[in-house]
């Protein structure tokens, strides 16, 4: 067995230290000031994740039914707790136990050493590549907004390359442990699209390898190597078995599934998003330069320069001399001019752009072939609509491509290529030793990097600095705003130069060899180190901190007391904002806040919910409320509608239809079209809505019973029991939300089958008498998937453990 010397371990010691004092001095307010990120996302998913939160610590038990939300949906992409406390274990492990989110920062770094220690790279180039990958702004950014899902994947996502790679280096064993537990940690987080990005990545290198293989008469080797990847892949598949099947199953019924309408004025038509909704936020042809200089299309949309009292905007409205004017336009002093609705600029940092320059010129082909490519795919990629001919069509046949929102995510391809080419190149150069053919790459590579930014510099005066509604502003104004936008661009433009310039000119007279090439590696992290965070600072100021007790309003507005004083079963409709969690505290909302809701949903508030509350809004400003007229709100049973923070901020609805009611009629339709538009023309409380072409009753002529009840006597979030009576057969609607997989219904406890009423709501056939009426919801997705991943949790560390074993006793 190999003992390691005090020498080879120190520096990993020394990059694990690096990272560690890096991740507490950037986010020193969690760790010194009792402080927690200020996320608006996860702030929402707080509230909306309330009650089955509360739940299960009150039973011990998981909610499965996510109630409080969009009247009612599956748990699945709310708050569920798998059976996957192993995959958990490996990451707080692997992330020493670091708080959430913060700790996501560190594991990219940890993970990208690894990855760049596995492509040889050696250690100290390879602590600045991690810290180069970790602080992008595209990490940061993504944090500061609460998308730690995806930026927890996009952190596992080299350690899944680190372990491919191993495998076709002839470490298979190793590279089938480290891919296994890789791939797991990044399934685990639940982010689809950035795992997609990372197949894209894998899929190309997969073909590089297979082509050099097939050249070099290896081929047996390869299919060797995926055959021992593929286990890796099956176990981690397993390990994510129940969510992936959960969420495949619901997404064909959520907003990114086809719909069944027909014809649609609402833009849902077809499998996956509308291409007005996936490629809003499409990045400029030219946009993606701000990897290299920030400011180029003048940093983020939320950066206004009536902020600045010594910016030009700010003195222009300042002496306008009309104060209503200067408050007009004072909100179109955003310092971004590109045309995406909200933007903050993706950066890699001009020392790791130079280097990546310098990587295509002098890394090894085979690895050039490889990421060079990919990066063109990603910036490609990310124009979204603004490159309709590659981008549409992708959209429209590759498998899967049209369920992801945010084409601009894919930039995360450019940031995990961008560092491992650039730091293949500089191990190359540092390894070879300058010579005039080196030299002469060098001076290609600042060509292409440092004078591209002097020249913008120099030339900045050609560009518009021109935004989308600048047209519709006085002269004057655009001048003092066009002005200020080039000062930000010009001194983020010379601020790049400056950097790639020291760079450039340590490696073009050798320094690292001829002076100290551990001086060389301490002034390349420092820069590196420098130029982020100070860029990042930008965007992740002391606002993104809350002391604690801050981080989410736990405590009920007046208008949430008032209605919670009514303890009975009913539902509530914010009306100024539908897409909002905040009401899903404390009640059982309309809204809520999801990017992924049932279609069918979806689509009866664009057609009927959004137009009834308009309606209402209007009424109740003329002081006249036919509350009656409220079809679908009444079958929603929305008793109470809000508008506002304080105790009178409300208006009770005294025509709710209640948890449930016996139908007087069965209107049949024969379409879903037909469905959707009955549902919003009839009274709901006398008519049920059916298509008869997917659901058969036994009887549609029903006979009304004035004395007939039906109560609903106890609930969970995955089960509800009502009593019923009548003296008539009947058909009971539920004001639930109808999904087709896994609800089942029981009426004295034998199942009987769930008819589907009113476009969305769940009806039952029940005969005359008393009957005790049961739903629970009981997926297979959890109940079977979940023992699949527990199990495969366990063999995953059994894998682990006997491939690092293994190494360990070979070495």
């Amino acid at each position: 067995m190999k003992k390691f010397t005090v020498s080879e371990v120190l520096p990993h010691v020394l990059a694990v230290l690096v990272f560690l004092a890096v991740t507490v001095t950037f986010f020193s307010p969690v760790f010194f000031d009792n402080k927690v990120l200020n996320q608006g996302d996860i702030t929402q998913f707080m509230w909306g994740s309330k009650e089955l939160r509360d739940f299960r610590a009150a039973t011990g038990e998981e909610g499965l039914w996510a109630s409080t939300m969009f009247s009612g949906m599956p748990a699945y992409l709310v708050n569920l707790d798998w059976s996957d406390g192993v995959v958990v274990g490996i990451k707080k492990v692997l992330s020493l136990f670091l708080p959430h989110p913060v700790c996501n920062i560190f594991l990219a770094f940890i993970c990208y050493y690894i990855l760049l220690l596995v492509f040889r790279i050696r250690p100290y180039l390879a602590i600045a590549g991690a810290l180069a990958f970790g602080l992008s702004s595209y990490m940061i950014i993504g944090l500061g907004a609460g998308h730690n899902a995806r930026v927890g994947a996009i952190a596992f996502m080299p350690l899944v390359m680190a372990g491919i790679r191993l495998a076709f280096i002839n470490k298979r064993i190793l590279g089938m442990g480290v891919t296994a537990a890789g791939l797991s940690l990044q399934l685990r987080e639940n982010h689809v699209q950035i795992t997609y990005y990372l197949m894209i990545i894998v899929g190309v290198y997969g073909v590089v390898e297979l082509i050099y293989a097939y050249r070099e008469k290896r081929l047996n080797e390869f299919f060797k190597t995926l055959g021992v990847l593929s286990i890796s892949a099956v176990i981690a598949a397993g390990t994510f078995f129940g969510p992936l099947w959960a969420i495949t199953e619901y997404s064909q019924y959520s907003t990114r599934g086809k719909s069944e309408l027909v014809t649609s004025s609402i833009n849902t038509i077809g499998s996956g998003l509308p291409k007005s909704y996936a490629f809003e936020f499409s990045n400029g042809i030219v946009e993606p330069i701000t990897a290299l200089i920030p400011n180029f299309y003048g940093g983020s949309s939320f950066n206004y320069f009536i902020n600045d009292q010594q910016s030009k905007s700010y003195q222009a409205l300042v002496n306008a001399g009309d104060q209503k004017t200067a408050n007009e336009l004072a909100r179109y002093s955003s310092s971004y001019w590109g045309d995406q609705p909200l933007s903050a600029p993706y950066y890699a940092g001009a020392i790791i752009v130079f280097l990546f320059a310098l990587g295509c010129l002098t890394a090894k082909k085979k690895f050039v072939i490889w990421l060079v490519p990919v990066t063109a795919i990603a910036i490609m990629l990310s124009w979204g609509a603004n490159f309709e001919t590659l981008n549409f069509f992708l959209f429209d046949h590759l498998p899967g491509y049209n369920k992801f929102r945010s084409v601009t995510f894919v930039m995360v391809i450019l940031f995990f290529c961008l560092p491992l080419l650039g730091m293949l190149g500089l191990e190359h150069l540092l390894k070879v030793g300058l010579n005039k053919e080196l030299k002469r790459k060098l001076l290609i590579a600042f060509g292409s990097t440092g004078l591209v930014c002097l020249l913008l510099f120099l030339f900045a005066g050609l560009l518009s600095f021109s935004g989308p509604y600048d047209s519709e502003l006085p002269v004057w104004f655009v001048k003092a705003l066009h002005e200020d936008r080039m000062t930000l661009f010009r001194s983020d433009a010379l601020r790049s130069f400056g950097f790639i310039l020291a760079i450039f000119v340590l490696l073009y007279f050798d320094v690292p060899k001829k002076i100290s090439l551990f001086g060389f590696f301490a002034f390349l992290i420092i820069g590196i180190l420098i130029d982020e965070v100070v860029v990042d600072k930008r965007y992740f100021s002391e606002d993104k901190y809350l002391r604690k007790r801050d981080n989410a309003r736990f405590t009920p507005w007046p208008v949430d007391e008032t209605i919670l004083r009514d303890k009975g079963y009913y539902r509530v409709f914010n009306l100024t904002d539908f897409y909002e969690a905040n009401t899903s505290q404390f009640h059982n909302s309309l809204g809520g806040y999801n990017g992924v809701r049932l279609k069918r949903y979806q689509e009866l508030y664009d057609s009927c919910i959004g137009r009834e509350g308009e309606q209402l809004i209007t009424a109740a400003q003329q002081g006249r409320i036919d509350f009656k007229s409220l079809g679908v709100l009444n079958m929603l049973n929305a008793k109470y509608f809000i508008y506002g923070q304080e105790a009178t901020s409300i208006i009770p609805n005294p025509e709710p239809n209640g948890v449930a009611w016996f139908a007087k009629e069965v209107l049949a339709v024969n379409s879903p079209n037909d469905e959707l538009t009955r549902t919003g023309e009839v009274e709901t409380k006398d008519v049920a809505v059916v298509d008869v072409t997917k659901f058969k009753l036994k009887n549609t002529s029903l006979i009304a019973d004035s004395l007939a009840s039906i109560t609903l006597s106890d609930h969970k979030p995955y089960w509800l029991k009502y009593e019923s009576q009548s003296t008539q057969d009947g058909l009971i609607v539920f004001s639930e939300i109808y999904y087709p997989k896994g609800w089942h219904a029981m009426i004295d406890g034998n199942e009987v089958p769930i008819v589907r009423a009113d476009y969305v709501l769940r009806a039952l056939e029940v005969p005359a008498g008393n009957h005790v009426i049961e739903f629970k919801f009981e997926p297979k997705p959890y109940l079977v998937g979940d023992k699949i991943t527990m199990a495969s949790s366990w063999v995953l560390l059994v894998l682990l453990l006997g491939s690092l074993g293994w190494t360990w006793k070979k070495q």
